[in-house]
């Protein structure tokens, strides 16, 4: 279920986004879902690209084949 939601947004402002939608083949709520969920991903990519260069030391050592990635 969606909620509705209420902005209060300059005109000239809102009519430059409207046309850039139209452009886009998009609608407004459409473009304001897609960055509100970036927008809460945000945090958790961050704390992810922060582990991964933690770990950026790590290295297996060799390129392994499918056989050996597939063993048990």
């Amino acid at each position: 279920m969606l909620t509705n939601v209420t902005f209060t947004v300059e005109p000239l402002l809102l009519r430059k986004a409207r046309e850039k939608a139209v452009q886009e083949r998009k609608v407004l709520n459409v473009l304001f879902r897609e960055w509100i969920t970036g927008y809460v991903r945000q945090g958790r990519d961050g704390k992810y690209r922060d582990l991964m260069k933690k770990l950026s030391y790590a290295s297996p050592g060799k390129k392994f084949t499918r056989e050996e990635l597939n063993e048990r």
